[in-house]
């Protein structure tokens, strides 16, 4: 959370304040909260007067991995707070799971990803309760929201885990689940107020408390909904000419936007489809891109309101049941292929293959809405300032016809945005990757490829606190020569002593490729020292590999050099993770 912005409090005020809320649990947060608001009010507020007992109130957890849970989450509260219901949100990163045998209400906001698994914050608790390790919660009345992306074969597997297990330990559903897809913001709005109705029946409901200290110490006015006109001041390529990816060092201007960011949050980019792709869909329609739409013309519509590049299962099934292609409505109808269509095509590539005549009201309703791409932040504010940075890898890859397909946000910043020119941001907070708040502790960064960004703005950020704490990267991409991101800069950082170690896997410099989670094993010995020295871990990247196989490569580490069996390093890592020593933003 930051404190600054439109904050009214002096740069000691806020770090004094910081300072205290991060050694308080959900229940104290709660007491302060009420606290500051009878102050605020004109009146004392003692202890004895703030009523903030477990029963009688509304907890909602959310687990989010790119925002817009906790977005659902906020919508939900703000509804809770305007019944007067007393109510706590709070991150499941953030939750005790042993808190829940002392909760009457719970409200669960969850997203899933990958194959069906939990957001990165949601996993200890989800593993605890999959474990049964809470035992029985006879009493508990909840209600969950299930975010999800029907695209994927595990659509929203996580909601209806939460909702299993917590119905297996007894706890009583109120409401029926909610399980909705990528377009979700007018349904979680209904399902909230349906949901909080159900539970407020249930409640006896003392004084209402404000359940965030942080509406009175001030926010950014920028946000998903509306983003700040920052201005793209550098676009450079930083892997070599003969590489076979196209990552760029992109530099955007924040100036007099008052934005505030810390290391380990990522900037939101809203972009347009290129005007090329927009025009090949019209005229693989048969449509002229003139037609009125309640986005305006449609190709403007297209341009700016609608996914062109981010093909989903709907739009197949949809365009089957339009079409009298006998072809598409049998591809339509087996899972495996459509599966197999929508992971590597686009929507231009089903047009082409299909060809459908469409009206501009059957094509719109065909699409969902585009939502903006998180990158993240390679940079420090303490180093940048009113700046901000970002490693974007391009992606392009060939289609068999020859063409070659883009990403939609990564080639409009690397080919489409001329350097000062406008681009829509926000800041979406993740304060489940952050730096250690004591500077002398020991940071262990794995960071393959892109994934390298977040700690170029860690070590930024520990240079400007002269941070005593030991430093050490793992890193990997393709060839030494052509893709070591960053090089001249961990090189300094290496000479200057800040980067007390460095751990490079070059996987295609030879014969036998090697990898992250390779170098995490050979050093095996050494990482384990760390770990048990008080190190803090963070890993970032490619969520469906990399991740994965970085993880058991540390369970093999921990097992080994720590002389343990498996059940009791997954257990050690449980641990790390519960402690907020083990960090991972992965996509």
């Amino acid at each position: 959370m930051s404190l600054k912005g439109l904050s009214p409090l002096s740069d000691e005020q806020q770090q004094q304040l910081s300072q205290v809320l991060s050694g308080l649990n959900v229940q104290q947060l709660a007491w302060v909260s009420g606290y500051l608001y009878g102050l605020s009010q004109g009146g004392v507020a003692p202890a004895a007067s703030v009523s903030v007992a477990a029963s009688g109130s509304l907890t909602i957890l959310y687990g989010s991995q790119t925002g817009n849970a906790k977005g659902a989450a906020d919508g939900v509260r703000k509804l809770a707070e305007g019944k007067g219901i007393p109510v706590t949100l709070v991150s499941m990163a953030d939750y005790k799971p042993k808190q829940l045998k002392k909760e009457s209400h719970l409200l669960v906001v969850v997203s899933t990803y990958g194959e069906g698994e939990p957001p990165e914050s949601a996993v200890d608790l989800h593993e605890q309760l999959k474990k049964g390790k809470l035992g029985k919660l006879d009493g508990l009345k909840f209600a969950v929201l299930g975010l999800g992306d029907s695209s994927y074969e595990f659509f929203c597997q996580t909601g209806k885990d939460f909702e299993t297990f917590l119905t297996q330990a007894g706890a009583e559903r109120v409401v029926e689940s909610a399980l909705l897809d990528v377009d979700y913001q007018v349904a979680a709005a209904s399902w909230g107020e349906q949901a909080i109705t159900a539970l407020a029946a249930t409640l006896s409901t003392g004084t209402s408390v404000s359940s965030a200290v942080a509406q009175a110490v001030g926010q950014s006015p920028y946000s998903k909904e509306h983003p700040f006109p920052a201005r793209l001041s550098v676009n450079q390529k930083i892997t070599g000419r003969d590489s076979t990816k196209d990552i760029r060092h992109i530099e955007i201007s924040l100036d007099a936007s008052g934005i505030r960011y810390q290391p380990g949050d990522a900037l939101g980019i809203w972009f347009d489809n290129a005007p090329e792709l927009v025009g090949e869909v019209l005229s693989l329609a048969a449509l002229t891109g003139d037609e009125e739409t309640a986005h305006g013309d449609l190709r403007s519509a297209l341009t700016r309101h609608f996914e062109l590049t981010r093909l989903h299962g709907g739009f197949i099934t949809g365009l089957a049941e339009i079409s009298d292609n006998a072809a598409l409505r049998d591809l339509a109808g087996d899972k495996s292929q459509l599966n197999a269509l929508v992971s590597s095509a686009q929507v231009v590539d089903v047009l082409k293959r299909f060809p459908t005549a469409l009206s501009a009201e059957q094509l719109i309703g065909l699409l969902r809405p585009l939502t903006p791409r998180l990158y993240s932040i390679a940079s420090a504010q303490s180093e940048v300032e009113e700046e901000v940075h970002l490693t974007v890898g391009v992606v392009r890859y060939p289609q068999e016809d020859g063409v070659v397909r883009s990403g939609a946000a990564s080639s409009y910043l690397a080919d489409r945005l001329e350097e000062g020119a406008e681009v829509r941001v926000f800041v979406e907070h993740n304060d489940n990757f952050r730096l250690p708040t004591n500077p002398d502790t020991p940071v262990i960064m794995v960071g393959p490829g892109t994934g390298i960004a977040p700690f170029r703005a860690f070590m930024q950020e520990r240079e400007a606190q002269e941070a005593e704490g030991k430093n050490w990267l793992f890193f990997g991409n393709p060839h030494f020569t052509q893709d070591f991101l960053y090089q001249v800069e961990w090189q300094r950082y290496v000479k200057s002593g800040l980067l007390s170690k460095i751990s490079l896997a070059f996987s295609r410099d030879q014969g036998e490729k090697i990898y992250v989670q390779d170098r995490l094993r050979q050093e095996g010995r050494e990482l384990y020292a760390w770990l048990e020295q008080g190190a803090h871990l963070y890993v970032c990247g490619d969520a469906n590999r990399m991740a994965k196989d970085v993880q058991e490569a540390l369970l093999e580490v921990i097992a080994e050099h720590g002389r343990k069996s498996r059940e009791e390093a997954e257990e050690y890592l449980s641990e790390l993770r519960r402690a907020k020593r083990y960090q991972r933003d992965v996509y």
